[in-house]
């Protein structure tokens, strides 16, 4: 099983999940040295970096509870990274979302933590 593969097709699941709910895709799959984003989109003042997480069954726990302190820590630091690439452009409000895919059903968590800094 090809699990990157796999997963592209979770996070594109996810994306056009959001399009529907009016949210635009700004960019899916960005890569850098501290970690990934896996959806950054904007959903009317917000900048949202969304993490996507697919799970079989609850049997090893939810999809949404893998996204722990470490997770969270890496997505904060790759969207400064982002930022910082793309601060051509004013983002006042920020939001980090999961989207946790599990048996079958797509769940959203709007604001599921907040940002982690740097120190």
């Amino acid at each position: 099983m090809n699990y990157r593969k796999q997963g592209n097709e979770f996070e594109q699941l996810a994306a056009d999940y959001l399009k529907r709910q009016g949210m635009t895709i700004l960019q899916q799959n960005f890569y850098c040295k501290m970690g990934e984003l896996d959806i950054v989109a904007k959903d009317q003042d917000y900048l949202v970096f969304v993490e996507v997480k697919y799970r079989k069954s609850k049997a090893k726990g939810s999809a949404a509870e893998a996204v722990n302190f470490n997770k969270k820590r890496k997505i904060c630091r790759s969207a400064d990274i982002w930022l910082m690439l793309n601060q051509n452009k004013v983002y006042n409000s920020i939001r980090f979302d999961v989207v946790a895919i599990e048996e079958g059903h797509l769940s959203h968590y709007k604001n599921a933590f907040e940002y982690i800094p740097v120190c």
